[in-house]
């Protein structure tokens, strides 16, 4: 903006957002100051989401992005442009949201945070290497790379392979009765064992019963004979003789686990492999020649293990010139922001995929402090998720550390201690969906205790005793015992769960947690069925949406192909899916959108120009089921449906369940790719709540309170207390001291994160657990004072 003098205006303090009307925005208007630590709140689709991310965070990608020459702006994945007027006073900006860019098998921690980096180049520099060995470059010292991986097991450190016990699970079955388990099924299979039975091997016999000789060629062979095959003709269809192909089952299993791009079929073939560490690196990963280079006396993959903690102990205690000194003191403030956030207890090894969504952006919360911007606004999803509350602190250390270096912080958040710490508040609301959109109180926190129509403010102000779910105490019905477990940082682990009660287990991040939990499995004596509820994607395509995840489909559809129009022209239920041909726009396979290929730009995607984002062709769009046509149905909020179908029961049921977990706002028909972590569990219990359940039944929740509003928590609180009042257990692994306070039994780990960790610290009702000696107990007694 310019006057009209020509005269340099004084710089806007503010971030001012006109006209924004992403998702369910209101046409909202509002200023956000600059250089300060603020926080959007919200209930769960309130809105504050689509304001942080989807407008300032988008325009100023946008921005970005026009200032980026054609060629290099192909290469760059780009946000489309915001629905917003105008945005004034915008800094360039760093996203750090939660969903994860699907770290590979090879990312780690290391790689995350980019400390390998300079773990590798403190080796190659100043490594103490074998008299007469010759320096090797920073590349060498990575199993990732050519020149360092190990040449047998190619960098990943371990080796597949199977055996007769593996491959025969039950002997005493002929081969045509299916006595090789792991060959294919289907066509495929028979296939095989026709061409076996043409090379002369008898397919009839017990498998125990042929010559070992023969077993181990069938099993294990190299060779891939080519034969002629007479099919044994059935009556009703003449099959010609074929030229057969054989491929030994080892052969077959090792091809599908290493090329398959199904996951189904190398999850297949991974139950007929046995993986042991590489005989030549001996799990190490790297080539003989980087092994035999140490730093104090441990090799790079000794260092690499260790918790960083114990890495940063080993290199402050490492002698050597000015090379190492600067090296170490280069690595060591690399370290010390990812164990000031609470991460201490991870190894640079430890692999990516296994980090909670929390963790990982934690990492690169730390690598952001390292990196010496100034002048940005930092976007971040949730920063406290997954995080202890006697960790929150760190964590608002180092949002302040990023204020002072100049920076502006803009924070999605939940946790109210993140609230309180905060300089401005945007609270978005009032409600969800339809009923948020608006930008409620806009301030410092202090101010928001004033604003009638806040939900956060009673949260905030009022007595945490007020806002827990409050219960007496139940007495369980049984026990079930859980251990002894050895995994990870458990070492022969026992503890037991109450049964028809509310459990919940706490600790610090990396205490093992969830490592617990994962040992209970449905064999165990007492748990009856058991359920897992996490926050994985219900769909990984834009195909699959809450409708048709709960089956709410199945029955939308049938009740179109039951109207009267729908009789009369011939339409069955198929004809109303627009995932098959037949009712669906052909033009965009049902998609409802089409890729448009742009010369030197990324291609991008726009309305259907047929259907209009419709998803159906306009002979199925003319049947209405009373007015409506059936895309008109996918565009309802949960909410708008279930007045709509208040009459239909099945329908009916799975709506109420999704109104009862805090899901009204959600659309039909929207994506699962749109859908946050704690949407997609939520769908989940509410599929399980509508299942017309008879057995007792163990539910397992990780953190379920992720990305909750404290209002939601209360609703999730109420839904998981009704299925304990029905009879059945709930596990929680949780944060968030309300809920604990509200459980019947804690299991608290601890007393730290890793190799500190692993060791149940108490266990017994939330009083008993809040007067032990723990991390624990002062956060979980100030939610139960009166």
């Amino acid at each position: 903006m310019h006057n009209p003098s020509g005269a340099p205006e004084p710089l806007d303090p503010y971030v001012r957002v006109r006209g924004a009307r992403e998702h369910n925005l209101r046409n909202v208007d509002v200023d956000i100051p600059r250089n300060a630590l603020v926080v959007f709140t919200g209930v769960s689709g309130s809105g504050k989401s689509s304001l942080a991310f989807g407008t300032v965070y988008a325009e100023a990608q946008r921005r970005y992005f026009e200032s980026v020459a054609p060629y290099a702006r192909r290469l760059i994945h780009q946000v489309g442009a915001p629905a917003v007027g105008e945005i004034s006073g915008l800094p360039p900006a760093v996203s750090l949201e939660q969903r994860r860019s699907s770290p590979t098998s090879r990312s780690s921690v290391g790689t995350v945070t980019t400390i390998s980096n300079s773990l590798r180049m403190l080796f190659s520099r100043a490594g103490d290497y074998p008299p007469g060995a010759e320096r090797l470059d920073s590349d060498a010292f990575s199993p990732n790379t050519a020149a360092g991986a190990c040449p047998e097991c190619h960098g990943l450190g371990v080796v597949h392979d199977t055996s007769e016990e593996l491959l025969v699970p039950d002997p005493a079955l002929s081969i045509r009765e299916g006595a090789i388990a792991a060959w294919p099924g289907a066509w495929q299979g028979k296939n095989l064992r026709d061409v076996l039975d043409a090379l002369g091997y008898d397919v009839d016999r017990p498998w125990h019963r042929l010559d070992q000789k023969d077993r181990d060629w069938i099993l294990f062979t190299s060779e891939q004979p080519v034969v002629t095959v007479h099919p044994v003709r059935d009556a009703d269809r003449i099959q010609r003789p074929y030229q057969g192909t054989y491929t030994s089952a080892r052969r077959h299993v090792l091809h599908t686990f290493a090329d398959s791009r199904s996951t189904a079929l190398r999850a297949r073939a991974e139950r007929f492999l046995s993986s042991s560490p590489c005989p030549s690196c001996g799990g190490a990963r790297l080539r003989p020649e980087s092994l035999a280079v140490t730093v104090s006396g441990r090799t790079i993959t000794e260092l690499a293990r260790l918790p960083l903690t114990e890495l940063a102990e080993v290199l402050r205690a490492t002698d050597g010139g000015a090379a190492v000194r600067v090296l170490t003191s280069d690595l060591l403030s690399r370290i010390g922001p990812v164990v000031e956030l609470g991460l201490d207890y991870l190894s640079l090894d430890r692999a990516a995929p296994t980090l909670s969504n929390g963790e990982l952006q934690r990492l690169r919360l730390a690598t952001q402090l390292r990196s010496g911007l100034f002048g940005v606004v930092y976007v971040l999803d949730e920063p406290s998720a997954g995080l202890h509350p006697a960790d929150t602190e760190a964590l608002l250390t180092v949002l302040e550390r990023l204020k002072a270096a100049g920076n502006s912080v803009f924070v999605v958040e939940h946790h109210l201690d993140v609230m309180r710490g905060a300089d401005w508040l945007v609270d978005v609301g009032p409600g969800a969906g339809e009923h948020g959109g608006r930008v409620v109180y806009s301030g410092p926190p202090q101010q928001l205790a004033t604003v009638a129509d806040s939900v956060t403010r009673r949260f905030l102000f009022e007595d945490p005793a007020a806002a827990s779910p409050g219960a007496t105490v139940r007495t369980p019905s049984g026990w079930l015992r859980v251990g002894p477990v050895t995994r990870h940082n458990l070492r022969a682990v026992t503890t037991r769960l109450p049964l028809g009660a509310l459990t919940a287990i706490t600790g610090v991040s990396g205490s093992g947690k969830s490592t617990l939990v994962s040992a209970i499995t449905p064999d165990l004596p007492g748990v009856g069925r058991l359920v897992f509820v996490d926050q994985k994607p219900i769909g990984r395509t834009p195909r699959s949406n809450l409708a048709t995840y709960t089956g709410l489909f199945d029955v939308v559809r049938k009740l179109f192909a039951q109207t009267d129009e729908a009789r009369r022209r011939g339409y069955r239920a198929g004809r109303f899916s627009f995932n098959v041909s037949g009712g669906r726009c052909e033009t965009c396979q049902g998609e409802g959108f089409i890729s448009v290929e742009l010369l030197f730009l990324p291609s991008t995607y726009a309305p259907c120009p047929d259907c209009r984002g419709a998803r159906y062709n306009p002979q199925t769009l003319e049947v209405r089921h009373r007015g409506l046509s059936i895309a008109d149905v996918l565009d309802l909020s949960v909410e708008e449906a279930a007045d709509f179908f208040g009459e239909v029961p099945p329908a009916a049921r799975a709506l109420t369940t999704l109104l009862d977990v805090g899901l009204g706002h959600l659309r039909l028909g929207q994506p699962a790719t749109e859908l946050s972590g704690g949407e997609a569990q939520r769908i989940k219990l509410a599929t399980e709540l509508q299942r017309l359940r008879g057995e007792h039944t163990l539910y397992v929740l990780d953190e379920p309170t992720t990305g909750l509003h404290p209002a939601d928590v209360l609703v999730l609180m109420h839904q998981l207390n009704g299925l304990v009042d029905a009879g059945h257990s709930v596990v929680v692994v949780e944060h968030d001291m309300d809920v604990v306070a509200g459980a019947d039994w804690v299991i608290d780990l601890g007393p730290g994160g890793g190799g500190a960790g692993g060791r149940i610290v108490a266990a017994g009702t939330p009083d008993q657990v809040a007067s032990a000696d723990s991390r624990t107990a002062p956060h979980l007694a100030a939610r139960l004072r009166p």
